[in-house]
């Protein structure tokens, strides 16, 4: 087996133990669509009872899907990590019947510190919000 194939396994059979106790996620209807060492990708379509008062989706939503994929991208290397800080920029509100593609992506990773930038984007490529996540990440094994 190669490593690189090692690693995918490693980081899906983390995947797998984190969701099988997020029924947050799960509620949310999050897909994950790939995911590897430092990265995923998960989509979800925006339902009625996302919405916020104004008939757009509600900025929680958002949030809380890019958080997700955060937390899926930064523990995927096998080892506990937990957001440090994060911060969000929205561009672009999103609609019902919209699907969103959440994508994680690694920008560094040290010892204790990993920095990820998360892009969420609609079914016609827009560009909704950017979040960054900081991770602590601990000595102890996932």
């Amino acid at each position: 087996m190669k490593e690189q194939d090692k690693t995918i396994s490693k980081a899906d059979e983390v995947l797998q133990r984190m969701l099988a106790k997020d029924a947050f996620s799960k509620w949310l209807g999050l897909e994950v669509d790939e995911i590897g060492e430092g990265f995923c990708r998960l989509h979800f379509q925006v339902r009625e009872d996302m919405l916020n008062g104004f008939g757009t989706l509600h900025g929680g939503v958002t949030y809380a899907a890019a958080d997700s994929a955060f937390a899926f991208a930064c523990n995927s290397h096998g080892r506990l990590s937990v957001a440090l800080s994060t911060s969000m920029d929205y561009l672009e509100a999103g609609k019902i019947g919209d699907v969103l593609t959440v994508e994680a992506k690694e920008e560094g990773l040290k010892n204790k510190i990993g920095v990820y930038q998360i892009r969420i984007t609609n079914q016609e490529g827009l560009l909704l919000a950017l979040f960054k996540g900081t991770s602590y990440r601990t000595s102890k094994e996932v």
